[in-house]
Formats: structure tokens, C-alpha cells, sequence
């Protein structure tokens, strides 16, 4: 059937079946911490833009131990700014398992990135065993870059699992 670049009647819409399902969103530790900081106004004010989208209905934010394990680091004042800026969305909070450090071992094994890195694949890992549609990251050296983004792909394929998305803030409200 073609419709020669005009809309389908509802009627064929309805055929589809298209249901639109809550993109699930894994967030990195980079994320949370451009929520406050100064010395990046502009990741700062993208990051904030993007966690105005978050407080929408059409995402299922999933935030892991890794991410808070690594926001304890920050000094007082920060960490209590940022639990502020957590308590504005909703999320589902998950642990890395067995399964997640099994699948970090698989991607040091194929070079995915090295072992002075592991943390960082262990959010990817994270987020690929809890089904997420997309990693967001500020961190271009090691998650935000089509490199790593093709191996973790290479390796995810071999091992039967979900292609992965990793983007920054901006790129998932149609930003950038």
C-alpha cells in the first residue's frame, strides 16, 4: 500500500499495533555528577534539561549500586546536592550481580577497554543485563565514542544479547 508520503488513515495505524513502551534509561555516574558543576555550565545546564525530561512518564530510569558507589566519593556538599536532584525523578535502583562482573570479564577479554577501565564496563554491563534501551554518559573517553560502542556491540552479538545505545544528555531529547 502506498500512501505517497501522506499520514496512514487511523484505520491502517491501528492495524500496526504500535505500542509505545517506556524507554528504559541506564544513567552514569558522569550524569548525576553535571547535575552540579560549575566549572561545565553548559553539560550542566544540558544535564539539568535532561532531568526535566526524566521526570516524565515515558522513561523507567535505572540507576545501579556502581553509580551511587561512586557518588559517595564526592565531597558533602556536592553529594547532598546531587541526593536532592535524585529524590526529582523516579528510578529503579538495581545491583550488579554475578552476571554483570561475568559480562565485564567478557569485554576485558575482547579488549573492550582495559582493566584500569573496569568500572566503566561494569555500568555498560549493568545496563545491557537490565535490559536498557539506552547508557546515558557524559564520559566520551570511554563509554560515548562509536569504538568502545562497536566492541560492546561485537561482544553483546556473540554472546546473544542486546545491542546497546550509549549517548550523551542532550542526544536523547533530540538534542546535539
Amino acid at each position: 500500500m502506498c500512501t505517497e508520503g501522506k499520514p496512514l488513515p487511523e484505520k491502517e495505524v491501528r492495524k500496526l499495533n504500535i505500542k509505545s513502551k517506556k524507554l528504559r534509561i541506564y544513567l552514569d555516574t558522569s550524569v548525576i555528577s553535571y547535575l552540579q558543576e560549575e566549572d561545565a555550565p553548559e553539560k550542566m545546564e544540558d544535564t539539568r534539561e535532561l532531568w526535566k525530561l526524566l521526570q516524565q512518564d515515558g522513561y523507567e530510569v535505572i540507576i545501579s549500586d556502581i553509580t551511587f558507589e561512586e557518588v559517595e566519593g564526592c565531597d558533602a556538599e556536592k553529594r547532598d546536592i546531587l541526593a536532592e536532584y535524585m529524590e526529582l525523578i523516579n528510578f529503579s535502583f538495581v545491583q550488579a550481580t554475578l552476571q554483570e562482573d561475568d559480562l565485564t570479564e567478557q569485554y576485558l577479554m575482547h579488549n573492550v577497554l582495559s582493566e584500569k577501565n573496569r568500572t566503566d564496563l561494569r555500568h555498560i554491563a549493568c545496563a545491557v543485563l537490565n535490559d536498557c534501551d539506552y547508557i546515558i554518559s557524559w564520559n566520551f573517553k570511554h563509554f560515548v565514542n562509536t569504538k568502545t560502542i562497536d566492541k560492546v556491540n561485537g561482544v553483546n552479538l556473540l554472546l546473544g544479547l542486546r545491542e546497546t545505545k550509549i549517548i550523551p544528555p542532550p542526544m536523547l531529547g533530540g538534542g546535539m
